[in-house]
C-alpha cells in the first residue's frame, strides 16, 4: 500500500493534539514518583512544556491558517485551505494544487521543497 497522505493543516493540528496527550501521560507518570519529590515535579514540569508547546503550535497553525489559500475542492465542493504548490483536500483527500506546471502529475509532498522548485522550472 502506498503512502498515507493528509492536508498539512490536519498534520499539524494532529501533532499540536497528540503533543496534550503526551503531556497528560508524562503528567501521570509523576504520580509514580510520589516519594521523589524532585522526580515527580521534574515529570509534572515536562508534561506541563509539552502542553504549552501544544497551545504554541496550535496558536501557530491558526495564524498560518489565516494565510493560507482558500480554494473550492473540485471533488467535494467544499473550501478548504492550501498550503504550499501541492496540498491536500482536508475532507476528500483530492489532491490540490495552483500550480500550472504541477497539473496532472501524481501528488508528491516533495514538490513543495524549495531544491524541487528549482528542479521542475530547468525541466
Amino acid at each position: 500500500m502506498g503512502i498515507k497522505y493528509s492536508s498539512k493543516i490536519n498534520k499539524i493540528r494532529t501533532f499540536a493534539l497528540s503533543l496534550i496527550f503526551i503531556g497528560f501521560i508524562v503528567m501521570y507518570g509523576g504520580i509514580f514518583f510520589k516519594s521523589s519529590m524532585w522526580l515527580m515535579t521534574i515529570f509534572m514540569l515536562l508534561g506541563l512544556l509539552c502542553i504549552i508547546a501544544s497551545t504554541v503550535v496550535y496558536f501557530w497553525i491558526g495564524m498560518l491558517s489565516t494565510k493560507a489559500v482558500q480554494v473550492t475542492c473540485p471533488t467535494c465542493n467544499k473550501h478548504t485551505k492550501m498550503l504550499g504548490r501541492v496540498d491536500l483536500c482536508m475532507y476528500c483527500n483530492e489532491p490540490l494544487t495552483l500550480d500550472p506546471a504541477l497539473d496532472g502529475k501524481e501528488f508528491d509532498e516533495k514538490y513543495n521543497r524549495k531544491d524541487t522548485k528549482k528542479a521542475d522550472s530547468i525541466s
